[in-house]
């Protein structure tokens, strides 16, 4: 038996192509801020984890040229070893002081921080509780820790759901050491995590609390500082984690909390230690857009009222949105063939977004992932709305 046996069975992909309906890997030919073109096609682009539209922002562009004149295109090595430029250390400053940690730590991708910092952070008999719809990034980063260290104790909880984080807690033997951790804004139903119980019980189980703010900072809060400024309570997350290919327009991610936790997660890291560290250029486009944020908090308040606008306009129509309560939009169909049929609808119709099927979710859970961008049009939004109105009568969804 050849080990490549099982890709030359695998004929999916192959087949959906065929048929018009494969909807992943499709390159994008121009980029143009809220529009694409793929397949020669120009469509808005409703599937973008870029919030707040600052990878077109010229000020973004500018500062990645100039970091690449003056430091070159590369690190040429890791973190741990050559790959630390004094712009890393400038950015993590700034970062721990935009979260109000202490300090802040950056990785090469969002991944590689949830992986890293989980990995590190959780050891051999420890307990890990955590939401059932986490990213995959945390997953793995648990199933890291296991592969390290031995057995780490795996608590999935009810998505969102006080009650039943309470039950897993209280699972865990007395005295013996915890982490939750827990999304801050959940990338596909598009809810907020409910900070004010979780943190009431994690202080109760006297477990530390671990939020990945990925899709949430530069979305929610009054000045896009997360789940802690949206429930005004500042100090709530022993760690905070984000990325930088969202909101900020860039690549990479951060962890934050105290110097000690941080200092600790930087020395036995290893998706840290062994990988090359963020190139100038992102760093520096990074410390634009947190310039950017700072300064003009309105950005964020436009893409929250994008978010309610939408929100609005899809229960208006008769699609279900589920919990959605940020400008991530969920339409649940509940139907593979349906899913991709609506998606191909939305193509044809010029509008651009993303489908999620199994196993990413339950048979009957498929759905259409919409997102928007602070930089959107209202027109453009009205547009999407009423393509996606034709397009779900036509099928039957609405």
């Amino acid at each position: 038996m050849d080990i490549f046996d099982k890709c030359n069975s695998y004929t999916d992909a192959r087949e959906a192509q065929e048929k018009g309906y494969y909807p992943y890997f499709i390159p994008i030919q121009e980029s143009r801020g809220t529009k694409v073109v793929m397949k020669g096609k120009e469509l808005i682009m409703a599937g973008s984890n870029n919030y707040l539209g600052l990878s077109w922002d010229p000020r973004l562009k500018e500062a990645a040229i100039k970091a690449t004149e003056q430091w070159g295109t590369s690190c040429s090595g890791s973190r741990f070893l050559n790959g630390t430029l004094a712009l890393h250390e400038e950015l993590e400053h700034r970062l721990a002081k935009f979260v109000n940690k202490k300090a802040a730590l950056c990785f090469s991708t969002g991944y590689q921080t949830n992986l890293g910092a989980i990995s590190a952070l959780v050891g051999k008999g420890e307990h890990v509780v955590t939401d059932k719809l986490n990213h995959a990034s945390i997953m793995d980063g648990i199933f890291m820790a296991t592969g390290m260290r031995g057995r780490v104790y795996t608590h999935r909880y009810q998505h969102n759901n006080p009650e039943s984080l309470e039950k897993n807690l209280k699972e865990v033997p007395e005295g013996e050491p915890i982490l939750v951790v827990t999304d801050g804004v959940f990338s596909m139903e598009g809810d907020i995590v409910k900070l004010p119980r979780v943190r009431e019980l994690c202080t109760k189980y006297h477990a530390r609390l671990y939020i990945d703010e990925a899709h949430g900072i530069g979305v929610i809060g009054n000045t896009g500082r997360g789940c802690e400024e949206h429930f005004n309570m500042p100090g709530a997350a022993d760690i905070v984690m984000s990325t930088f290919s969202k909101s900020f327009g860039s690549l990479g991610g951060f962890v934050a909390g105290e110097e000690n936790v941080v200092d600790y997660i930087k020395h036995f890291a290893r998706p840290l230690i062994f990988s090359a560290s963020m190139p100038p250029a992102t760093i520096a486009s990074v410390m634009k857009a947190l310039e950017i944020i700072e300064a003009e908090p309105k950005i964020v308040r436009r893409l929250q009222a994008h978010g309610r606008k939408m929100i609005a306009g899809f229960k208006s129509l008769g699609f279900n949105v589920g919990v959605a309560e940020t400008p991530i939009v969920p339409l649940i169909i509940g139907d593979f063939h349906k899913t991709l049929a609506f998606w191909r609808a939305m193509f044809d119709g010029g509008v651009f977004t993303n489908p999620v099927l199994p196993p990413a979710t339950a048979p009957d859970a498929t759905l259409i992932r919409t997102s928007y961008m602070a930089i959107h049009t209202d027109a453009e939004l009205d547009q999407i709305l009423d393509v996606a109105g034709k397009a779900g009568k036509a099928l039957g969804i609405i």
